[in-house]
């Protein structure tokens, strides 16, 4: 499967997948919303982990870096004399 997520994407997945659930197990937030947020926690620290986001692919997003294609260097002009 081609990933579809930067490191960027990843890293701010993880940091908000680590925020909801400390905000599930303290508590703070209970009944269906809770859920709600641990279950949104736990995707996003999957998709950080696999690097495909299905709402990405659906799209047609990528936040992974444009590469671009090797070109060979052009030839080399004979000099005449």
């Amino acid at each position: 499967m081609k990933t579809n997520m930067g490191q960027l994407d990843k890293g701010i997945r993880l940091l908000l997948a680590g925020i909801l659930a400390i905000v599930y197990f303290v508590a703070a937030i209970k009944g269906v919303v809770g859920i709600i947020i641990i279950a949104i926690a736990i995707i996003f620290a999957i998709t950080s982990f696999v690097g495909v986001c299905p709402l990405y692919k659906i799209f047609g997003i990528s936040s992974c870096p444009v590469k671009h294609p090797h070109h060979a260097p052009p030839p080399h002009k004979k000099h005449r004399k």
